[in-house]
């Protein structure tokens, strides 16, 4: 198992000489693995491990788990910052999801932490299980193929060296070493929509055919794979509309209308990203948007309080508050 993780690191470049890798240590059995299988590692390749454990402060045992990543940060001799939510400069709004408000206070914790040590990548435990779930989450939730791709091995600062490991194995070695580590209860709670699928759903299709954990990963590749395709004709296509005037990019309406639906919602989210704007990328944001760049009218659409679209003489361009 462990020559199948380096290989998967080297595979994917995931971990380079030199390079300064920030782990998002939780102190549950994933990271925990993940930050010994990389100090490890180090015997391979000489780099820099941080670890970083965000406190959020919403169990009993929160203040344990702070204390038991410290005291397995000093065994390995490895630094570590640790913070609370409650620390942060940043307040999220509870959008429905608590899972999803803590995964934003993890990001926004960790991308400080590693401007602080100025680290090359944030590794990140997920596994082959947490792949499966999250296809199935997204699925029920009617995500769109971008969704259903699965989570990367490597997207922007992020990288899951374990993303094809199984965590039966994981915790096989943790037993076998004696490695301690931190059981969150809440994983155990059908309350959970992933706690439901990983207990009822996952395990009914294993038993209906053996074929399933394999032709899975089969079928991700081939999602992905049209996923890059569509990605980078998005691309070229943002390309071919965009003109500079005034020294903005604007982008043509006409143009733009001429694109199927599928590809006028790639473009606006490229277009966004081009364009260094904070959003967030529901449906019903870029739908919005389409509306106002596809409608015969001119004028100016606010969003978010922060940044402006305007449309003028067949040109969009987007325009900051700051401008």
């Amino acid at each position: 198992m462990i020559t199948k993780i380096y290989s998967f690191i080297q595979k994917h470049l995931l971990v380079n000489e030199n390079d300064t890798v920030l782990i998002g240590l939780s102190g549950g059995p994933d990271s925990v693995f993940l930050t010994h299988i990389l100090k490890q590692y180090q015997e391979k390749v000489q780099f820099k491990i941080i670890l970083a454990h965000l406190n959020h402060g919403w169990r009993e045992e929160s203040i344990k788990d702070e204390q038991f990543c410290v005291n397995l940060a000093k065994s390995l001799d490895l630094p570590i910052e640790v913070a609370k939510i409650s620390e942060l400069s940043v307040s999220i709004k509870f959008n429905g999801s608590q899972e999803e408000v803590g995964r934003l206070y993890r990001r926004y914790f960790f991308d400080q932490v590693k401007k602080r040590y100025n680290a090359t990548a944030i590794a990140l435990a997920h596994t082959y299980d947490d792949q499966q779930e999250n296809f199935f989450i997204r699925l029920l939730r009617g995500a769109s193929l971008t969704g259903l791709t699965g989570i990367q091995q490597k997207k922007d600062r992020y990288i899951r060296p374990l993303l094809e490991t199984k965590k039966i194995y994981i915790l096989e070695f943790l037993k076998y070493k004696s490695i301690q580590y931190c059981v969150d209860k809440s994983n155990f709670s059908e309350d959970f929509l992933r706690n439901r699928i990983r207990k009822n759903v996952i395990p009914a299709i294993q038993k209906s055919d053996d074929r399933f954990d394999i032709n899975f990963l089969k079928t991700l590749s081939n999602l992905q794979k049209a996923e890059s395709f569509l990605e980078n004709l998005a691309k070229e296509t943002l390309e071919q509309i965009t003109v500079k005037t005034d020294g903005k990019e604007s982008i043509y309406t006409k143009d733009l209308s001429k694109q199927p639906e599928v590809m006028q919602h790639r473009i606006v989210v490229l277009w966004l990203c081009k364009n260094e704007v904070r959003f967030v990328a529901s449906t019903s944001l870029i739908k919005e948007i389409l509306r106002f760049l596809l409608s015969a009218r001119g004028g100016s659409h606010l969003l978010y309080n922060t940044w402006t679209i305007e449309k003028k003489h067949g040109l969009a361009n987007i325009k900051t508050k700051d401008q």
